[in-house]
């Protein structure tokens, strides 16, 4: 099957093919960083308008990289939520029109659940059952995976999401948004020991997460601290140190839980290039296996959309949820949307 996928879930417009048999065939992604980047954060409008001007083009390109005539394409897959709920209509109400024109079904996906099973875009695919750490922008939860779409919910941040406690505390040392790669270069410039920021509820049980304390002991040592350079690289340093070892503490903890031994690393977070290497170094200790994406499929990509879309429809449940049927082009968005409502697949 020929699957179309298209994720514009919020400031990201991706556009992929991936075919059930050969794998992935193309992908395109435009990023928004730059038009909201003066407002130091998303603009949910410009957000739409910007999906609204990017999603056929890009479908264009992907078709012309891959040598796909529109007519052949079998399928599409959309983000149908979590996400903006402005920018998640532009994606479903395309992919519903283009449906409703091609005569081809058209599922809604849930953007997290694509997060979770991107690894599986990779030849070193993993095995169920694992326990997968998803880090973004908007989110930050333990998840045991058992199957498609058989998820339970281990732990998750009770405030600011990880990817958002980095663009925060970014905004703190006057780093331009989005902050996760400025802070991690800052931090490179930094020295261990001057400053130690708390590692958040590792001092009690449970896999749930809690960043907003680490934000506000940022603003505490720039509030006490010189204003140099060296100073915010020390304290960009001290904050990444600290984010890591909480959530390489909070893995374990959940492997050990379930006594699994294999880990999966996903969304934008996942990206770092420490919590890559110390979460690598740990699981070679521990003998867990590890697997995450390339950096392209660690952001939101249409890829991942793709490929949940196709493994849903080859299905016999074939759907997310009801009002997400492939066959009645309805254009519905959950801006909300636990992944614990998710259905299996056979």
């Amino acid at each position: 099957m020929l699957v179309l996928g298209i994720e514009s879930s919020c400031d990201d417009t991706g556009i992929a093919l991936y075919d059930s048999a050969k794998g992935l065939l193309s992908h395109a992604l435009y990023s928004q960083t730059k038009l909201h980047a003066e407002y130091g954060g998303v603009v949910p409008e410009l957000a739409c308008r910007d999906h609204i001007r990017l999603v056929l083009p890009l479908l264009e390109e992907v078709c012309e990289q891959a040598n796909i005539k529109p007519e052949q394409i079998e399928a599409i897959a959309y983000t149908a939520g979590p996400g903006l709920a402005g920018a998640l209509m532009v994606g479903a109400g395309i992919a519903e029109a283009l449906s409703l024109v091609w005569r081809i079904p058209a599922i809604g996906v849930h953007h997290m659940e694509g997060h979770l099973l991107a690894p599986m875009l990779e030849d070193n695919k993993p095995e169920f059952p694992f326990v997968a750490l998803l880090v973004s922008g908007g989110h930050t939860m333990l998840v045991r995976v058992q199957a498609i779409g058989c998820y339970e919910l281990l732990g998750e941040s009770l405030d600011d999401a990880a990817g958002e406690a980095f663009d925060k505390t970014a905004k703190l040392l006057g780093l331009p948004y989005p902050g996760g790669a400025p802070l991690s270069k800052l931090a490179e410039q930094g020295k261990a020991g001057r400053f130690h920021f708390p590692r958040p509820m590792l001092d009690r049980p449970g896999l749930d997460f809690s960043f907003s304390g680490l934000k506000t002991s940022v603003l505490n040592a720039l509030k006490t601290s010189d204003q140099s350079e060296q100073t915010k690289a020390d304290i960009a340093y001290a904050f990444q140190e600290a984010m890591v070892d909480t959530l390489l503490a909070k893995c374990q903890r959940a492997l050990v839980k379930t006594g699994l031994n294999r880990l999966v690393l996903a969304g934008g977070v996942s990206a770092n290039s420490l919590l890559r290497e110390q979460l690598g170094s740990l699981a070679k200790l521990q003998g867990w296996e590890l697997f995450y994406p390339r950096l392209e499929f660690c952001t939101d990509n249409g890829a991942m959309i793709a490929l949940v879309g196709a493994l849903r429809l080859q299905s016999s449940v074939g759907q997310a949820q009801d009002e997400c049927k492939p066959v009645e082009h309805k254009v519905v968005v959950r801006p909300r949307w636990p992944i614990t409502e998710l259905s299996g697949i056979s």
